[in-house]
């Protein structure tokens, strides 16, 4: 399996996050894919796709402002990362921002998402490897794996969330279909339900979405991920969502991956993308999971029996000691 990964991916390295009320050290950090480097072995370096593929997902306003909000934030006086405190509930209206705090706020969700200097770079090259190991799948290679850093699939189009600042899967989703694909389906099963990506394709009936996740009732992201989210207008019936509670263990989740995956065979996609995050594992600091290192092969296998051309992209996973044997067992599977 062909594995891509570039170095700028770790110039993104914010110090700080605040959640549950307190100022923390940043959970999401270069550390994660120093881990899975150690593990994977050989990667290859990606080409400039440009910024044309980010665009089909990203609008330009909101790519306009991930380039200088961290420059902005020094500029009003600022140090550190750039982090939002204000939120608007209701946008009655299109807004013009100057202030850094507002654009701040307007662009993203959650305080625990901060901009640094190096986000920029890191999040573009992430969506280069992403389009990279589309490009090997497209070729002819069965599967490729994008080692991308920080994750995407909370990020929206045009907002900003849980460690994610541009949608990795859902730019190489779009570049997919731009390249000819019909179909694609997009398989999430990071511990965190992938909100940003749902609300890309939720009107969508060409990508179909299908998510493996905690009960959004107790966990993060809350406001999406919950079962009766089926898509709407051309999208009705692509999208589906699969809770599962605190403590679950393999034979649990691979009920629930059997299910995803026949309704992904059922759409007919030309090819998949799975959003793969190892928070779902035993020790993750910040999930609930019971998923043991030698389930992740085993998993794999099961999403490989499709048969189709499968481009993996990284997200979460934050046991830092175990994620490189977490990832690495992962794709020996396929």
């Amino acid at each position: 399996m062909r594995i891509f990964w570039d170095p700028r991916q770790l110039e993104h390295a914010p110090a700080i996050e605040i959640h549950n009320g307190r100022v923390e050290p940043c959970e999401e950090t270069p550390a994660r894919a120093l881990s899975i480097l150690d593990a994977v072995g050989a990667t290859e370096l990606p080409p400039d796709h440009s910024e044309a593929p980010i665009l089909r997902v990203h609008p330009q306003a909101y790519v306009d402002f991930l380039k200088v909000a961290h420059r902005d934030w020094l500029t009003a006086g600022r140090e550190g990362d750039a982090i939002p405190y204000g939120f608007p509930v209701s946008r009655r209206r299109a807004l013009d921002l100057d202030r850094i705090d507002a654009r701040l706020g307007r662009y993203s969700y959650d305080t625990c998402t901060p901009i640094s200097q190096g986000t920029w770079t890191s999040a573009y090259w992430n969506v280069q490897t992403a389009l990279s190991g589309l490009d090997a799948v497209l070729a002819g290679d069965r599967a490729s794996f994008a080692l991308c850093r920080p994750p995407g699939h909370h990020c929206g189009a045009d907002y900003m969330g849980g460690y994610c600042y541009l949608n990795n899967a859902a730019i190489a989703a779009e570049a997919a279909i731009a390249a000819g694909r019909k179909r694609v389906a997009i398989l999430d099963i990071d511990y965190h339900h992938g909100n940003g990506t749902q609300d890309i394709f939720y009107a969508r009936g060409d990508v179909f979405f299908a998510s493996i996740h905690a009960n959004p009732a107790t966990d993060y992201p809350f406001y999406w991920g919950h079962a009766d989210e089926t898509g709407e207008g051309e999208g009705r019936g692509a999208n589906l969502n699969l809770p599962l509670p605190r403590g679950t263990e393999m034979a649990e989740f691979e009920r629930a991956l059997d299910q995803a995956l026949n309704s992904i065979a059922d759409f007919g996609p030309d090819l998949l993308i799975v959003s793969y995050g190892a928070d779902t594992f035993e020790g993750d600091p910040i999930s609930h999971f019971k998923i043991k290192t030698e389930d992740y092969p085993a998993i794999a296998r099961r999403i490989a029996s499709l048969e189709l051309p499968t481009l993996v992209v990284m997200e979460g996973g934050y046991a830092v000691d175990a994620l490189g044997a977490n990832v690495a067992a992962f794709l020996s599977g396929f």
